[in-house]
């Protein structure tokens, strides 16, 4: 049975690499030869090769530099390494064999002795070889349970959900919470293949996600047609209300260029309140970062008590914003729930 494999074969002296070159072909193997340290390394960083016989004894860079430069090189370290020595050199093989060398042939070879070391290393360079994909396999299985994962959850979430799966509850004095509606969702769906309206509803919130990145918001859920999002969760930040109040504004934007890209009139009714919340994850299956409080119920409420097209916000939101943008006063509405409630339509950005 032949053996399968590259192999390099360095030696200063072409005598000694001619007769070796010749044996190892003779068993199959295909062969590269190096006259001297510099010509191995360069033939190892452009060719790959399951087993190196290396001649200690060189000019310039010796057995032992080559050794430990392959050793330090995480692209080469796998390769099997057989040190040529004479007898009196077991000193010398010793050294190599600490510094990673994987085994020594002495010289004349015995033919049974050499197929059988030849025949070992190379099986060892498979293992490795199967190891090496074995373990970049689970690596990315894991890389993708851990993206599926911060698809689902926030980084900082996710990260303690597995140093400590247990439910996890914070309490958060102020966020804002913003709730955005397709208007007339409900009648297109009835007309439109579901193919289709999966296809304008992806359409528009893979845009929204966007936007969610680029304010460093926290994307909470969507349900049907509604987007929640909020600003101040799971990490605080000062400006929350002002984040909230650009993407809203830029949520607007991003659904007057998807109706002109795809001649269609759809409109949104957005909704923002800011107040108390609390935030976590709770249950043992299908994960959900969700928020709970009457913020969120009323910011709810903005979003279903508003105008097609409009941004509502309720006082709390308002004092917060009305020194960065314009408003138009809607005054008093009965709010669900609530009773009257003052609100106010976020127009635009302040020169």
């Amino acid at each position: 049975m032949t053996l399968q494999g590259r192999v390099l074969v360095v030696d200063d002296l072409a005598v000694n690499r001619g007769v070796l070159a010749a044996r190892l072909a003779g068993q199959g193997l295909s062969v590269a030869e190096a006259e001297d340290g510099r010509e191995a390394l360069r033939k190892l960083e452009k060719e790959p090769f399951d087993l190196v016989f290396l001649e200690v004894k060189m000019p310039e860079l010796d057995g032992y530099e080559i050794l430990r430069r392959m050793k330090s090189d995480p692209g080469l370290r796998d390769i099997p390494v057989l040190m040529l020595s004479a007898v009196e050199e077991l000193d010398s093989v010793a050294r190599c064999l600490e510094l990673g060398a994987e085994d020594y042939l002495p010289e004349p070879f015995e033919p049974t002795m050499f197929r059988a070391r030849v025949g070992a290393c190379l099986e060892k360079k498979r293992r490795r070889d199967r190891e090496r994909v074995y373990v970049q396999t689970l690596k990315g299985e894991r890389d993708r349970s851990e993206q599926l994962l911060l698809n689902v959850l926030p980084s900082r979430i996710a990260d303690r959900l597995k140093d400590a799966p247990k439910t996890i509850v914070d309490h958060f004095s102020e966020v804002t919470i913003l709730f955005a509606d397709i208007v007339g969702f409900t009648e297109l769906a009835m007309r439109l293949p579901p193919a289709d309206l999966v296809e304008q509803l992806n359409g528009i919130f893979s845009d929204f996600d966007e936007l969610v990145d680029r304010h460093g918001l926290e994307k909470i859920k969507t349900i049907g047609d509604a987007y929640l999002v909020a600003g101040g969760v799971p990490i605080p930040r000062p400006d929350h209300a002002i984040a909230v109040a650009e993407m809203a504004l830029d949520f607007c934007e991003a659904l007057r260029r998807f109706n002109a890209r795809r001649g269609t009139s759809l409109a949104i009714r957005i909704g923002i309140n800011t107040g108390p919340v609390v935030a976590g994850v709770i249950g043992t299956r299908k994960f959900v970062f969700d928020l709970w409080g009457d913020a969120v119920n009323t910011a709810s409420r903005m979003e279903s008590h508003g105008e097609p097209g409009r941004i509502q916000v309720t006082e709390a939101t308002f004092q917060l914003l009305r020194e960065r943008y314009e408003f138009a006063e809607r005054g008093p509405i009965p709010v669900k729930g609530k009773g009257p409630m003052r609100t106010y339509f976020l127009l635009r950005r302040k020169a």
